[in-house]
């Protein structure tokens, strides 16, 4: 079994078919929660969470022996960006692909798919 990184990417403004009530909301969160459940129940479901917008992001920059430069900002400009993730167990490419059409029809974003390798190191409790 391997594990894959999803990573759902999210347009900046509006995008065509973005929840814009509060009940189209709850029906996103509704088919977000769903995959979630189906994930877990299959087993695949490692780690997985949302981030803030991209306004919310520091870099750091420099490297040994430089100064250090913090920006605030993202790393490139750009009008896609990553607004959560996925870490799941697969028994390979076409089964993280699998989980990752389903995320497209849950979520209505790109999916980016890629082998996720594990450093070995995981802190007690997560």
């Amino acid at each position: 079994m391997s594990q894959y990184l999803l990573s759902v990417y999210e347009t900046e403004g509006s995008v065509e078919g973005a929840p814009s009530t509060p009940e189209e909301m709850r029906e996103f969160m509704g088919r977000v929660i769903a995959l979630e459940e189906e994930l877990d129940r299959a087993g695949a479901f490692v780690f997985g969470g949302a981030l803030h917008g991209p306004d919310a992001t520091t870099v750091v920059r420099g490297g040994t022996g430089l100064d250090k430069v913090t920006t605030d900002g993202p790393f490139v400009e750009a009008k896609e960006h990553v607004g959560g993730f996925y870490i799941l167990d697969a028994d390979d490419l076409d089964a993280a692909l699998a989980w990752a059409e389903k995320v497209v029809e849950a979520t209505n974003h790109a999916i980016e798919v890629r082998p996720f390798r594990a450093t070995g190191r995981v802190r007690a409790g997560h």
